[in-house]
């Protein structure tokens, strides 16, 4: 058997468990095989306890267990680093319990927490960098580290309960549709629950950026005075949150 034939083998029996592959590499042996594939797959488990330490707290650990041997069963690593393994796991918590809202969107406050850590830097806006701009041609760039989401229950402040290990709410849904936003600050991330316009227009400017656009489209639901208003209200707010990276001209 050449090696890389070997090596195929043994990733098949890790991944797997192919009983075709194990009596390729060790007919004798296969409780041996079973010592590395346990390892493979306590680690996976502590990547995803790492990853989920208030998931894991809000499901107990009998529960957590089970839903991370799910995972693990049918999501091989697909990255070169074990800090990538946690992306899909939201996606397994949601299939395992389709009729739990709060789950998933607790889930997603954790990764999105995580992605916003180690997304790519941007300093904060200079004061001076506000002169002179020509709104009407001014494209908003979001930082990098900024994640939103839509929320229907009261996962954030179930999230923020288990941060601060104080007595943790009742779950409910809120009473209409908002959002979620992650974003990091100088060394820290943060989160922070807004309502839907606001969650609508920071997607907007993720995908378009443009003020003008933002402007036109406040003004279509609100009117002209309110639109305009909220607007500059969210400029400001965004500003001083350092959720904007940049301000280009287009």
């Amino acid at each position: 058997m050449s090696l890389a034939a070997l090596q195929k083998d043994f990733h098949a029996w890790l991944t797997t468990t192919s009983p075709d592959a194990a009596q390729r590499i060790a007919p004798a042996a296969t409780g041996g095989l079973a010592v590395y594939q346990n390892n493979y797959r306590a680690q996976l488990v502590g990547c995803l306890e790492t990853s989920y330490p208030r998931v894991h707290e809000w499901m107990g650990d009998e529960a957590f267990l089970a839903t991370a041997v799910a995972h693990i069963a049918s999501h091989p690593p697909h990255a070169w680093t074990l800090d990538a393994y946690a992306d899909g796991f939201g996606e397994t918590l949601a299939a395992r319990y389709p009729d739990n809202p709060d789950l998933h969107e607790l889930a997603w406050i954790e990764h999105a927490m995580s992605q916003s850590f180690i997304a790519a830097d941007a300093a904060p806006l200079a004061p001076d960098a506000l002169q002179d701009v020509d709104w009407d041609a001014a494209r908003l760039v979001l930082a990098p580290s900024v994640r939103i989401r839509t929320a229907t229950t009261n996962a954030g402040d179930t999230w923020s309960a288990l941060s601060d290990g104080v007595a943790l709410p009742e779950s409910e849904m809120l009473a209409a549709p908002a959002g979620l936003v992650v974003w990091r600050r100088a060394f820290g991330c943060y989160l922070h629950q807004v309502d839907a316009l606001e969650r609508d227009a920071l997607t907007l400017m993720q995908n378009d950026g443009r003020f003008d656009t933002l402007c036109e489209w406040l003004v279509e639901r609100l009117g002209e005075d309110d639109g305009i208003a909220r607007a500059g209200a969210l400029l400001g707010n965004w500003l001083g949150s350092d959720l904007i990276a940049r301000i280009e001209v287009v």
